[in-house]
């Protein structure tokens, strides 16, 4: 435990231009979450009775929350030489996979898109690095050396040395080159469409039906208008 306390001490300062010793770094919310995840994931693994040691585990993620800000499933994996930074407000889920030297800022959130006791979580490659706001949904692979934009939203796998940004997500650099046309991450049967493309296109299609509607009654006021003044030329002695 102490040995994994100073590797993940070692990470901060060599991450974190803000870290001056490794007195700065021990008050990190970050590191104070991955100490307690690890009693809660050991915790959660325990064999006999699993029942009690899972209800054990919750209790220690939730003290671990309350402290921290940062929540992390007693049940998701996470690899040697991770960095929360800051970390208020992420949120990892119970089938997630981090490998190493991962690096996330605050606000990421690893989420499921299933209700199914399945993997539903993503699973995140080594020397990632995932910026501030970022919520990557369902069991989608992140490859190694990948860099996510803040506030991207994936829902598709990424191929490794890529650099993702948007939402939804695209690939703007892959084995350190631009890529100058759109090209989509690697398909997910399970978020092949994006629910929001039919939205827009009914909206678009009532604003057009709108546009002719409105269209078409400007031209019955002006012939109305019209009749109105020849009849007055009409009456007039």
């Amino acid at each position: 435990m102490f040995t994994r306390l100073r590797e993940d001490i070692r990470t901060a300062l060599r991450r974190d231009p803000a870290a001056r010793n490794a007195w700065t770094v021990l008050t990190y919310p970050g590191i104070h979450a991955l100490v307690m995840h690890r009693l809660a994931h050991a915790m959660w693994n325990m064999p006999w009775p699993s029942e009690v040691w899972k209800l054990g585990a919750r209790i220690v993620s939730h003290i671990a929350r309350l402290l921290t800000g940062i929540e992390i499933h007693p049940g998701a994996r996470i690899g040697r030489r991770l960095f929360i930074d800051h970390g208020l407000g992420v949120v990892i889920g119970e089938t997630a996979v981090i490998g190493d030297d991962v690096l996330m800022f605050h606000g990421v959130t690893l989420g499921g898109t299933s209700a199914e006791p399945v993997k539903r979580h993503p699973t995140i490659g080594n020397h990632v690095m995932i910026g501030m706001g970022a919520k990557i949904i369902g069991a989608i692979t992140i490859g190694d050396h990948c860099k996510v934009g803040a506030n991207a939203v994936v829902n598709r796998d990424v191929p490794p040395n890529c650099t993702v940004v948007g939402v939804p997500a695209r690939i703007v650099m892959r084995d350190g080159l631009r890529v100058d046309i759109e090209a989509p991450a690697m398909d997910n049967v399970t978020n092949r469409v994006d629910p929001q493309d039919e939205v827009i296109r009914e909206m678009r299609q009532r604003l057009e039906l709108l546009e002719q509607h409105i269209e078409k009654l400007g031209r019955q006021l002006a012939d109305h208008a019209d009749v109105s003044q020849s009849e007055q030329a009409v009456k007039k002695p």
